[in-house]
């Protein structure tokens, strides 16, 4: 069943690399394959939180969909991307710098999806606007929503199954993660001209155009905006006060959602326009693919290998950590691979004398990798994926390879600079 489940998943990711099929019937036939043979049952497929499909995520990309459905209706998308490129005086290139900081803070704050959902459609109308491609903009988008992700507690999925499993608290990610983010977001911002080259060319009247234009106009449903303000709100209170309100994201974006439905008086055509069903079935297929992988325990012998390799060094050990998660995690969703490897960390960790694992060095490494790992491919992580969704809906189609030869760049370059930092913080100068 092992050699099943690997063959299986590695012919699905190399139709969805290579798009000789669409991605989704690529997930769904890979899934029911290994249902089909019996290397999955329905318990370990649908019930079981280490091996079945993360309904935490699918809900809570549909509460979000259905949220973002009903804010369209208002105009303020619109009216956001008139401000932004106000803002930035019609520059391109400004444009771009504007939404990626504002994406990857908000991602720090919220799940990097949610994030994703809210901002793409506002870079669609400023993109419009301009008159510039948008898919360099909507991957720029997406690899800082995988970096920012990473500097808090609840930034990532993987963060909180990190701090859960190593008893790291809220500060301990601010204090260890986001003086990281913070030098990595810099970096990121300042290779943006040469890693788009070529996409911030902008028509003189295009930019007279948006100038003279009064966002204020662009808001078509005054009262529907207030109310879709304030369940936004309060879901949002409710994502950051996640440990403190003991409610899911996923129950608290359908709570959300259900509630804007019923108050906001549309019909069932307007809020369910904007859901993604093609990304939801295709992160059921890729969640069964990779049960299968964790099942079958591929997962855990990568782990350990990995694990035995280290020799009891510590510097060793992160740094190994790091690498594996990076590359492991830009292959498969990092949520089963952070739940299967939170373990071993934690054996590792206390196998080994040293004040570097006594300041979390190791959770440190498994953190960066699988949140900066997430960049690497296409289907590296959730965002990714729904971002390609909603690209795809709105006539920018963007390839796999197109993203991953981006995202392959974004990753080295990240990983480049938190190898030394971890080694700075927790070795040289400890």
């Amino acid at each position: 069943m092992t050699v099943v489940a690997v063959v299986v998943f590695v012919a699905a990711y190399l139709l969805i690399a290579t798009e000789r099929i669409h991605k989704t019937a690529a997930a769904l036939g890979g899934g029911a394959i290994v249902l089909g043979l019996g290397v999955l049952g329905s318990e370990e497929a649908f019930y079981s939180h280490e091996t079945g499909i993360d309904w935490d995520v699918i809900f809570l990309l549909l509460g979000m969909m259905i949220i973002v459905g009903v804010l369209r209706q208002t105009g303020v998308f619109e009216y956001t991307a008139i401000w932004a490129a106000k803002r930035a005086k019609g520059s391109a290139l400004r444009v771009m710098i504007l939404l990626v900081l504002i994406t990857a803070i908000a991602s720090a704050f919220l799940d990097n999806v949610t994030t994703v959902l809210l901002i793409a459609p506002v870079t669609l109308l400023v993109c419009d606007r301009l008159g510039i491609e948008a898919v360099p903009f909507l991957i720029a988008e997406v690899l800082a929503s995988n970096i920012g992700g990473a500097a808090t507690l609840i930034g990532d999925p993987p963060n909180i199954i990190i701090g859960s499993r190593a008893g790291l608290s809220f500060n301990d990610f601010v204090v260890h993660m986001t003086p990281i983010v913070a030098i990595e977001l810099l970096v990121f911002t300042l290779i943006l001209p040469r890693l788009f080259r070529g996409s911030f060319d902008v028509e003189p009247e295009r930019v007279a155009d948006v100038m003279a234009l009064d966002e204020r106009e662009a808001i078509r449903d005054p009262s529907l905006l207030l109310k879709s303000g304030l369940v936004l709100a309060a879901v949002f209170t409710a994502f950051v006060g996640h440990s403190l309100f003991h409610i899911e994201p996923s129950i608290v974006a359908l709570l959300g959602a259900g509630v804007l439905v019923m108050i906001s008086g549309l019909s069932q055509r307007d809020y369910l326009s904007a859901v993604e069903w093609e990304t939801l079935l295709f992160f059921a297929g890729l969640f069964v693919m990779v049960g299968a992988l964790v099942h079958t325990g591929v997962i855990e012998r990568l782990a350990e290998l990995a694990a035995d390799a280290t020799g009891g060094n510590a510097l060793t050990a992160v740094m190994l950590i790091l690498v594996v998660s990076t590359l492991l995690s830009g292959v498969i969703d990092n949520i089963p691979y952070v739940a299967t490897m939170s373990p071993l960390v934690a054996d590792l960790a206390a196998g080994i004398d040293h004040p570097a694992t006594e300041s979390g060095a190791l959770w440190w490494a498994l953190t960066l990798g699988a949140d900066f790992g997430g960049n690497l491919t296409a289907v590296g992580a959730s965002a990714n994926v729904v971002m390609l969704g909603i690209a795809r809906r709105a006539d920018n189609p963007i390839s796999f390879w197109e993203f991953t030869k981006k995202g392959s760049i974004v990753t080295a370059i990240t990983i480049a600079v938190a190898a030394p930092y971890l080694w700075l913080r927790y070795f040289a100068f400890s």
